[in-house]
């Protein structure tokens, strides 16, 4: 049987196993039936994978059975997901209206009570549709259309401003929302961003002032368990939140909500356009937690990059992250980097967000990496970046909305042609109106991807999460999995007993077994739709020709069991 994931590890635990153990795991029993396995076809594609990719090619113009196949695809994980901007702007307003907050006429943004001047109750949103419009369009994306005074990029961001007075009061909600929506369209895990203790990690920075001398300024933040005390704050709220979590998903019910059962994992927050003592603080505070409570996993660096402090920072971040991952270095990094088009800021400052990401700060991963064409000798880059196996989070939607970058402007396909792994992401999808399962279908759309690049899409995203444990995979170059598990086929729910010791051993290789056991199924199933649809495919369109950017699937390497 294939152990499960808690969707939490205790915090406790971090002390006592900084990888889930067997006798940490609960044991799920799979529906689906073993079957015996086969040797992959090295030449290309499975017979199954064709047969998906035909269908997907035949339902290309069929909005209702396109989006059916999206909804049903295994898709990893998302791995670039703003809590606060990822739960629904509807839920957001619910919260305001049970907190009895208030909403200016004018500006639209959140206030706590009493509503008085120029503020409306938010519960008038219930009865007033004409209202409740108004604050859903200035709290998201909706029917936004640039050109009135005000571009995608400046409504997006002013956003958070408007509903950001809400969006703290019960982020345990906000994770139910999130997490159960992401498991329902078939993903296996969640790393989700957000910003524990800041006034106590404020209150540090502010106490300690700035040093140019690193080394000092992190000593005079541990000294008298300065820290320390922010660290057991930031603990404390989050064990808040999953208690929050786990009542309005209703984990301890007979009836719980399917996020529950969800592994999600945290990154810390730091604000980049914040002073340079707290962007500081915030950093060894996520680096911290990431030490000492395995609910966290990273920190990240959020907030407009074109800000004139995080532009006129950028370097100095990048050396403290570099100082940071000095002393250590085995907590990972995952970084916004090259969110940026020309215009945003000076055209020096396109030359080098990303490089320094992968130079100074190491990081493991990059966010979003949209000006990538305009680093220096960029070129160059995408290989080291191929080397390094950094992977690029990529939201469409968002940068389409954010930066209007789209099509082949995007740099989706140029990262897929250098061998630089990429994953799809939803960054905001409650600001944006989309979900996980829009992003995989416009991607497909787009750069007319098949069945098997989709696949590789949704593995990467569970190979480069932070989730501890070894990868399923003998190595990131290709899907041959590890010697423990030769033999057995690729998810099977009753794996040999050495591979199930190995699975209950790693919460990584876990998800991974989880998902290609999902794979399994939903090949089963849309292979055998192929023939129906194949009949009413266009001629043409069988033979439609691949983006000129795009490449060829990667060979797919050899192993000794497979999904069929």
């Amino acid at each position: 049987m294939i152990p499960s994931v808690p969707s939490f590890v205790p915090r406790r635990s971090a002390r006592l196993a900084p990888v889930l153990s067997a006798a940490l795991a609960l044991v799920l029993t799979s529906t689906q039936p073993a079957q015996a396995g086969a040797e992959e076809d090295t030449s290309g594609p499975t017979r199954a994978e064709a047969r998906v990719s035909a269908y997907l090619r035949g339902v290309r113009d069929r909005p209702e059975e396109l989006a059916a196949f999206f909804r049903a695809l295994p898709k990893g994980a998302d791995l670039h997901n703003h809590l606060s901007g990822a739960a629904t702007t509807e839920l957001l307003l619910r919260i305001a209206v049970d907190a009895g907050y208030c909403i200016d006429t004018t500006t639209l943004t959140a206030s706590a009570p009493p509503c008085t001047g120029n503020t409306r109750p938010a519960a008038d949103t219930l009865t007033d549709p004409a209202f409740r419009r108004q604050v859903i369009r200035a709290w998201s994306m909706q029917d936004f259309t640039p050109g009135q005074g005000e571009s995608s990029h400046d409504h997006f961001f002013a956003t958070f401003g408007k509903f950001g007075a809400v969006s703290g009061l019960h982020p345990g909600r906000l994770l139910a929302q999130v997490s159960t929506s992401a498991a329902k369209q078939h993903q296996f895990y969640l790393e989700t961003m957000w910003t524990p203790a800041w006034y106590a990690a404020d209150a540090l920075a502010t106490k300690v002032g700035y040093d140019s001398d690193l080394a000092r300024m992190r000593d005079k933040m541990l000294a008298d368990g300065g820290m320390d005390a922010v660290v057991q704050q930031a603990m404390s709220e989050t064990d808040s939140m999953i208690e929050e979590f786990r009542t309005a998903a209703h984990c301890d019910t007979d009836r719980p909500d399917a996020g529950c059962a969800l592994p999600v994992r945290f990154i810390a927050q730091v604000d980049r356009g914040g002073p340079r003592a707290l962007v500081f603080a915030q950093m060894l505070l996520g680096i911290e937690l990431a030490r000492r409570d395995p609910r966290f996993v990273s920190l990240n660096l959020v907030g407009p990059e074109e800000n004139p402090v995080a532009v006129a920072d950028y370097r100095l971040h990048m050396r403290m992250l570099n100082y940071l991952r000095g002393v250590y270095p085995d907590v990972p990094l995952t970084l916004h980097a090259g969110e940026l088009v020309p215009g945003l800021v000076k055209p020096e400052d396109l030359r080098f967000h990303v490089r320094d990401a992968v130079l100074t700060a190491h990081t493991d991963r990059i966010g979003h990496g949209v000006d990538i064409r305009h680093e220096d000798n960029y070129r160059e880059l995408l290989r080291l970046m191929a080397r390094r196996h950094v992977l690029v989070e990529v939201p469409l939607t968002s940068n389409a909305q954010v930066l209007g970058v789209t099509g082949p402007a995007h740099p989706f396909p140029l990262y897929r042609a250098n061998k630089v792994p990429v994953a799809l992401a939803t960054d905001d999808q409650g600001v944006e109106r989309t979900d996980i399962s829009r992003e995989y279908q416009r991607a497909a759309l787009t750069y007319q991807l098949d069945y098997p690049a989709l696949k590789d899409l949704a593995r990467n995203s569970l190979e480069y999460g932070f989730l501890k444990g070894h990868s399923l995979w003998r190595n990131r170059n290709g899907h041959q999995t590890v010697p423990k598990c030769a033999g057995n086929r690729l998810g099977d729910p009753t794996p040999s007993k050495r591979c199930a010791h190995f699975l209950a051993s790693s919460a990584k290789a876990t998800v991974q077994w989880k998902q290609e056991d999902a794979f399994h199924a939903f090949e089963r199933t849309f292979a055998a739709r192929t023939p129906q649809a194949a009949s009413r495919i266009p001629h043409h369109h069988q033979h439609a020709r691949r983006d000129h950017d795009d490449p060829a699937p990667p060979r797919r390497t050899s192993t000794s069991a497979l999904i069929p």
